[in-house]
């Protein structure tokens, strides 16, 4: 069948199964011909050689089906097939694949549906196993799930059958180019300047910051900003499982995790890192998210000397967020009473933020908490900043304020020996 008479079809029928055989025969070609010629292609050299195979047929293409499928093709052959364009788009920040026929995407909070379909299983498990080969990584039914990074930064996590019963899986977490700075938080809606005042006096003197909140309610976004409150002359180590953090000192020692091999082997976790990094004379140790044993190591690292250290938890409050440490110090094995834990707890521990991402798709720090100490075997916290919501609009956005409890943190004495100015009045608003 030629050219012409495919595209007909295609455009009688749209950009349906005709579309589809056609994009699969140039495709086929395409690779045949890479192949034999065997060198490193750009992506402008991948279009010319497409559109020569398009020249071969006996009738000219239309000017907007020959691009879509140039477009459609080079994405094949170049990036990640039916979802590269959202992969290219910057406004995409999170890219969801549900099986061969359900694609979502998130784009400034809010989650919708799209367009873009694949042709099958195997076409999804095509696109996931060449995103994991080129980190390194395998998925097969020996290991069917992967969480890794990709070259961009963007984080990925794909899991196949048998345990994924829709059909192979894709979530592709994708991260700001040019990370933001506590300016753009406040443009964003997520803090007000004076909050970020706070912040940054906190973290310049030294006060340990635990970042809680759920799934994509911005921890690891707060946690680069507030990377950024750390005076250029210190040495910080980042230990992460999937590196996302960019900070913009000098003096920075990226650690990340290592998955075992085939045969079970070489693993090296969060708690391996944490206790090598406290060899490495860091003056902050930044653990992009505690989720196990961890935790006891790090408590026992701030409260040795190690102070001014950031992290984050899955929690859906400030004082969840401490209960959930403290379970995960039960988790490294250690038989402790409660209450040394707590007692660990509340003294390593100065300032919880936790953030929110609401229902108009804005994420907002929702309290900024500090911890005050212990009463009996309870920790101890009061509220210093929160979000008050009033009500929605009748936009969908979310209506009220930030604003300041009027309780004088404890902190605030650590703050002038350290050499940090903040007003008090600012507590006060």
């Amino acid at each position: 069948m030629s050219l012409r008479r495919r595209l007909d079809e295609v455009s009688e029928r749209g950009w349906s199964e005709p579309y589809q055989a056609l994009k699969n025969d140039v495709h086929r070609r395409l690779v045949e011909d890479l192949g034999r010629r065997g060198t490193s292609w750009t992506r402008e050299e991948v279009e010319r050689e497409v559109g020569r195979i398009l020249d071969s047929g006996t009738e000219l293409l239309t000017r907007v089906d020959r691009a879509k499928l140039i477009s459609d093709i080079v994405d094949e052959a170049m990036g990640y097939g039916p979802i590269e364009p959202l992969v290219r788009d910057a406004g995409i920040t999170e890219i969801m694949v549900n099986g061969p026929n359900v694609v979502f995407a998130e784009q400034a909070g809010k989650i919708f549906p799209t367009a873009i379909r694949f042709r099958d299983d195997q076409h999804v498990m095509r696109i996931i196993e060449k995103i994991v080969s080129e980190v390194g990584r395998r998925i097969d039914e020996a290991q069917p799930y992967v969480d890794a990074r990709l070259p961009d930064g963007s984080r990925v996590n794909a899991i196949i059958p048998p345990l994924a019963l829709n059909g192979p899986c894709l979530t592709i977490r994708k991260f700001a180019r040019d990370p933001y700075v506590a300016e753009d938080l406040i443009n964003f809606g997520t803090m007000t300047a004076e909050m970020a005042q706070v912040l940054r006096a906190a973290v310049a003197a030294k006060m340990n910051v635990v970042v809680s909140g759920g799934t994509g309610a911005g921890k690891t976004t707060l946690l680069n900003v507030l990377s950024m409150f750390i005076p250029p002359t210190e040495r910080i180590i980042t230990i992460e499982d999937a590196a996302e953090l960019q900070l913009k000192h000098e003096h920075w020692v990226r650690l990340e995790t290592r998955p075992p091999n085939i045969e079970g082997r070489g693993q090296v976790t969060t708690r391996d890192l944490v206790r090598n990094a406290l060899r490495m004379r860091p003056d902050r140790i930044i653990v992009g998210e505690v989720r196990g044993g961890e935790a006891l190591d790090m408590l026992q690292a701030l409260n040795t000397g190690h102070e001014g250290s950031l992290t984050t938890v899955h929690a859906n409050s400030p004082r969840d967020g401490l209960a959930r440490i403290e379970t995960m110090v039960l988790m490294a094995g250690v038989e402790l009473p409660t209450r040394a834990i707590r007692e660990q707890v509340s003294s390593a521990i100065h300032v919880v933020v936790h953030v929110s991402r609401y229902i108009d798709g804005v994420r907002r720090v929702a309290k900024v908490s500090e911890v005050t100490g212990m009463e009996g075997d309870i920790i101890t916290m009061q509220d210093i900043a929160l979000f008050v919501q009033e009500g929605i609009g009748p936009d969908g956005r979310v209506l009220g304020q930030h604003t300041f409890t009027g309780i004088r943190p404890r902190f605030y004495d650590r703050l002038k020996p350290a050499g940090v100015e903040l007003p008090l009045s600012i507590f006060l608003r």
